[in-house]
């Protein structure tokens, strides 16, 4: 890694002091390694082209595929929506830590947050069954040949909404969502994965977090 200038050390500190008083869930040397983190994919993203304000798509997924071991499209797609909360395209770099900080450590509360945001995949704060139907075709990888696959699904969205839809107006709002994965956790990611796993978590805080050698 390339030394740092007295400059840039001075911007590092201004961002890792002005995060620490925004972001809960890390210290600031650990805030200070996904600044750095943040940094490294910007650079490598804009080594072709012109530079952009923050992480692209595309970038972004190839971080949770390669390093969060995501595979499904519809859940990566709404994970970068979830982390892009101005709705701008780009993840910039407090939308990166707010985000990593649900991801790696949040609360079940901030969980549930980011999960109804991934799988309300329209953004009209409610989830459908036309919707819980799309990400579940997504997520299921196999159904016995002579089985209707579309059929399967259906009566699983049927079966679902009857368990979390519980103000029965066919539509899951963020308070049927969240008081039903509040009473039954496994509910969390019924419709797909979109955190990560706990061995998954913590080799990235190893590789993240891990002391400069000196």
């Amino acid at each position: 890694m390339m030394e740092m200038t007295a400059k840039s050390k001075k911007v590092l500190h201004a961002q890792v002091e002005a995060l620490s008083r925004k972001v809960e869930h890390f210290n600031k040397t650990e805030l200070e390694s996904l600044i750095l983190m943040f940094n490294s994919l910007m650079a490598e993203q804009v080594s072709r082209g012109r530079p952009a304000n923050g992480l692209k798509r595309g970038k972004f997924r190839g971080l949770l595929q390669g390093t969060f071991e995501m595979t499904n499209a519809v859940m990566m797609d709404g994970v970068f929506r979830s982390f892009d909360k101005d709705g701008h395209g780009v993840i910039i770099l407090e939308e990166w830590i707010r985000g990593l900080a649900v991801f790696l450590r949040g609360t079940i509360e901030e969980k549930i947050m980011h999960t109804f945001r991934v799988y309300d995949l329209n953004n009209d704060k409610f989830i459908s069954k036309d919707e819980i139907f799309h990400m579940l075709k997504h997520s299921f990888i196999k159904w016995p040949s002579e089985e209707d696959p579309d059929e399967g699904i259906k009566d699983v969205v049927e079966i679902t909404m009857k368990k979390m839809d519980l103000d029965h107006d066919g539509l899951l709002s963020f308070d049927d969502f969240q008081k039903s994965v509040l009473d039954e956790n496994l509910f969390l990611q019924a419709f797909g994965p979109c955190l990560p796993d706990n061995t998954v978590i913590t080799k990235f805080e190893q590789l993240a977090f891990q002391e400069p050698e000196q």
